[in-house]
């Protein structure tokens, strides 16, 4: 669709390049997502700094378009993106999405157009914005609704699988409480906690990745003592590595996110493992002195239903992966400096 519109309105606008772009205000950099036209530097996939294309004056307008009819007359020669595109004319539009500044929709020229850009035409360009808007939008509902099947679908074949095991055990235990009470209660009771883990991470699993709309400040130490309290091990020992902090979060997906990395960190390292919690420029970290994660693992342990022991349910660090996503964080697996594991989070935002 979006192809097509470039083709009809290069044409009817005869501005040969037409691009959507997608602008990171963080990093300050542009990246064109779709393009039309020969323009070397006007292709698919090309990354360049904000300061250096006109799309920066795009999303300054508070009308949310800006047009240059000959570079040249109007004194653009020495900026920066006429210098690195050499454009003669600029027709954009910014593009919004949840409120946010998502990118652009241009159409451009090297050479000045004869005729100038029309009132017409930039009610032409804030129609275009405002579809690809919608759009966007449209397509976020599709990926959801294709995800929450695949995650239907998967925990389908999860429960099918993993709580039958449980469940046969329990179901054999009864025909043998006859031989020795005691063993069989203590499998049966085992079954049972397994099943109920099971039912809370998979509810957990489908319910945690909602985006975090609004958060809220939350000390950070306060948040990791919370998450400690709830992790029965007697032995283990945590470091926090850092004076008291704010972040914005969800403040309870913070503490399932700590609760998850912890529990994680007993169930491969131990009962006397030694976990620290830091923070580092952009974010907090996660370490312990276990045994670690070979690194042709660590994409696959935040899969769902992924799991290195017959003990644990497989969700625990997907759940992890799942909050970092909900807010807008990076989270990675390197080594520690006692050859453990650390998850690395970027992208926290302190007050």
């Amino acid at each position: 669709m979006v192809d097509r519109l470039f083709e009809l309105e290069t044409d009817r606008l005869e501005l040969p390049y037409g691009f959507l772009s997608r602008v990171e205000v963080a990093t300050e950099t542009q990246t064109i997502e779709l393009a039309r036209g020969d323009h070397e530097l006007l292709q698919a996939d090309e990354s360049v700094p904000l300061s250096e294309s006109y799309c920066r004056k795009t999303i300054q307008q508070p009308n949310g378009i800006f047009h240059i009819n000959n570079a040249e007359q109007e004194g653009f020669v020495t900026d920066p993106a006429y210098r690195r595109f050499e454009l003669g004319t600029y027709l954009g539009g910014k593009i919004e999405f949840e409120d946010e500044t998502y990118g652009t929709f241009c159409f451009a020229s090297s050479e000045p157009r004869e005729d100038p850009i029309t009132e017409r035409e930039q009610i032409l360009i804030d129609m275009l914005s405002t579809w690809a808007s919608n759009e966007l939008h449209h397509r976020r509902i599709q990926n959801r609704y294709k995800r929450d099947m695949e995650q239907i679908e998967e925990m389908t074949g999860i429960v099918s699988h993993d709580l039958r095991n449980p469940l046969a055990i329990a179901q054999g235990q009864v025909e043998l409480l006859s031989g020795s009470i005691q063993e069989s209660v203590s499998k049966i009771d085992k079954a049972h906690k397994r099943m109920d883990t099971l039912i809370e991470d998979i509810l957990t699993f489908t319910r945690i990745d909602e985006s975090v709309e609004n958060p809220a400040p939350v000390s950070l130490k306060s948040c990791v003592d919370d998450a400690w309290e709830g992790i029965q091990t007697s032995d283990a020992t945590l470091t926090i590595a850092f004076e008291d902090t704010t972040i914005r979060a969800d403040e309870p997906r913070l503490k399932r996110l700590f609760e998850n990395l912890f529990r994680n960190a007993v169930e491969h390292g131990g009962e006397s493992v030694s976990i620290e919690v830091g923070v580092t420029e952009n974010g907090l970290y996660v370490a312990d002195d276990g045994p670690g994660i070979p690194a042709s693992e660590r994409e696959l342990v935040f899969e769902a239903g992924y799991s290195g022991t017959t003990e644990n349910t497989g969700f625990g660090l997907s759940i992890v992966h799942r909050v970092a996503d909900a807010h807008g964080w990076k989270i990675f697996i390197t080594d520690s400096t006692t050859g453990g594991a650390r998850f690395e989070i970027t992208g926290v935002q302190t007050e």
